[in-house]
């Protein structure tokens, strides 16, 4: 009897889980880098790149990689939106306006950007729990270990896999997933 009891107990909390629909972007609003609401709904159906940037940092150059990612991708299906983060050895210290004011000036950066976040830490941002966290978000536990770490999130919203700060946002990763 008792492990009949074990087993019904096994199969309610599996039941209970498997119901529980697990997070996406699209659950998430977040603020723009020009200080509006934006519903990550708006990209429902879309591939989305999500990376946390820094504008001291010896990665930045890959503003123009993912510039040039998102302008070969952008009418197929692909979407790139960057987060500014100061969490790395202070390399984000400026505003949201100087964030903008250097992206567009220095690498045309036409991709959407949001305003700063923080991405690790007591104070990591909801959007950044789920991403980075198996338990929220199904997929990968993948805390960000520098500037320019990427997550790669299918149309429906859904964690797929992420890209390491180094690691070329053109790799062959990121492009075999594109052409997926």
């Amino acid at each position: 009897m008792k492990a009949i009891t074990t087993i019904l107990a096994i199969l309610t909390l599996t039941i209970t889980y498997a119901q529980k629909p697990m997070k996406s972007l699209h659950d998430f609003t977040m603020k723009t880098i020009d200080g509006k609401d934006l519903s990550l709904t708006t990209f429902k159906g879309k591939k989305v790149m999500v990376v946390n940037t820094a504008s001291e940092c010896g990665l930045t150059p890959q503003y123009k990689l993912l510039e040039e990612l998102y302008l070969e991708f952008k009418d197929k299906n692909l979407v790139i939106l960057g987060f500014p983060a100061n969490n790395f050895g202070g390399q984000e210290p400026g505003s949201d306006a100087e964030i903008q004011t250097f992206c567009t000036k220095n690498y045309g950066v036409t991709f959407p950007m949001f305003s700063k976040i923080s991405v690790k830490g007591n104070d990591m941002h909801p959007l950044y729990k789920f991403l980075t966290s198996f338990s929220e978000n199904g997929a990968v536990d993948a805390p960000v270990t520098w500037n320019f770490q990427k997550f790669l999130i299918d149309e429906n919203g859904h964690v797929v896999d992420f890209v390491t700060p180094t690691e070329s946002p053109a790799s062959d990763k990121v492009l075999d997933w594109l052409k997926k």
